[in-house]
C-alpha cells in the first residue's frame, strides 16, 4: 500500500506500509519527511477512533520521547500525517526483522552474539527506565542493513515507578524464547546457551534468572571462571611465596648476598 502526499501538505512523501513490521495494535509504515527517510507507527484502522487506544498512543510518545540508547528505535515527533492520521515519528531504521531472518534462513552466529549482548543491553535499559512493555519477540528485532545493528522497535507504552518482580523476570523469559529459537537456527551454537534459553524459560519463576545482571553473568559464564580461577591461582602463590620467604627454610643467605651485590645493607640478627 502506497499512499502520495497532497500538493497542501507535500513535506510528505513516498508513504508505505510495512505489514511485516506491524504491531498488536499499530501499523508501521516508512515515508520521507522533507526528504529525509524516517517511519511512522499509527492505530490500526479498528482502533483509531476508540479513545482507549488514543490515550494509549499518545502515552506511548511521552514515555519514550526521552528514551536514548543504541539498541531502541529514537522517536523524533508526534504529529497527524495525511490519509494516517497520528503518527508517532521515528528514526529509519532499514533492515530485517528477526523473523524475517529467521523464516529465511539467514540467521547467523553474529547474530546470535548481538541477541547476546545487544539485546540484553536494550532490556536492562527498559527496566532501569521502569518501561512497561509487550513481550519481546522475532517481530520487534531489527537487524540494521548495513552494520547489522540490533534494535528494538516496540519498546514500551507506559512507565512506573517500580517495575514489579514478575515484570522483570517475564522479560527475562522474553528473552529466552528469542534465544532458543535463534538456536534452533544456527550451527555449531555452544550448548552452554541452550542451558541458559532453557533456565529463562522455566515454568517454574523461582528458577528463572532473577534479573538482568544474573543473566548477563551467565551469559559471559565461560571467560569469567577463566578470569576467576586465574586471578585464585595468582594470589595463592603469592600467599605460598610470602609463607616460605618468611619460614626458616628460605635461603637467607642467598638473599643477603643479593641485598649486598645491590648495593641494599644486609639485613643481620640482632642478638
Amino acid at each position: 500500500m502506497t499512499h502520495h502526499a497532497t500538493d497542501t501538505d507535500a513535506k510528505w512523501t513516498e508513504i508505505e506500509l510495512l505489514p511485516e513490521w506491524d504491531e498488536q495494535f499499530y501499523d508501521v509504515y516508512t515515508a520521507k519527511k522533507h526528504g529525509k527517510w524516517v517511519m511512522l507507527k499509527t492505530l490500526k484502522p479498528a482502533y483509531k477512533d476508540d479513545p482507549r487506544f488514543q490515550s494509549m498512543i499518545e502515552k506511548e510518545f511521552d514515555v519514550r520521547y526521552n528514551l536514548a540508547h543504541p539498541g531502541i528505535v529514537m522517536i523524533n515527533d508526534f504529529e497527524d500525517v495525511p490519509g494516517l492520521g497520528r503518527c508517532i515519528i521515528t528514526d529509519d531504521v532499514y533492515g530485517d526483522s528477526l523473523r524475517k531472518l529467521i523464516d529465511g534462513g539467514k540467521v547467523t552466529n553474529a547474530h546470535l552474539d548481538k541477541v547476546c549482548t545487544q539485546l540484553v543491553e536494550a532490556i536492562d535499559y527498559i527496566q532501569r527506565n521502569h518501561v512497561v512493555h509487550f513481550p519481546i519477540r522475532p517481530e520487534t528485532i531489527i537487524f540494521t542493513e548495513n552494520i547489522g545493528n540490533l534494535k528494538l522497535i516496540d519498546v514500551g507504552f507506559d512507565q512506573c515507578e517500580h517495575l514489579s518482580p514478575a515484570e522483570a523476570t517475564e522479560d527475562i523469559c522474553s528473552f529466552g524464547r528469542v534465544l532458543s529459537e535463534v538456536l534452533d537456527n544456527v550451527d555449531g551454537a555452544p550448548s552452554y546457551l541452550r542451558r541458559i534459553a532453557d533456565r529463562c524459560c522455566n515454568a517454574d519463576e523461582r528458577q528463572r534468572y532473577k534479573s538482568v545482571h544474573q543473566l548477563r553473568m551467565a551469559l559471559a559464564h565461560r571467560s569469567d571462571n577463566k578470569l576467576y580461577v586465574a586471578i585464585i591461582a595468582f594470589l595463592l602463590v603469592m600467599i605460598a611465596l610470602l609463607v616460605w620467604f618468611s619460614s626458616a627454610w628460605a635461603p637467607k643467605s642467598q638473599l643477603a648476598s643479593v641485598a649486598t651485590d645491590s648495593g641494599v645493607p644486609a639485613i643481620t640478627h640482632i642478638k
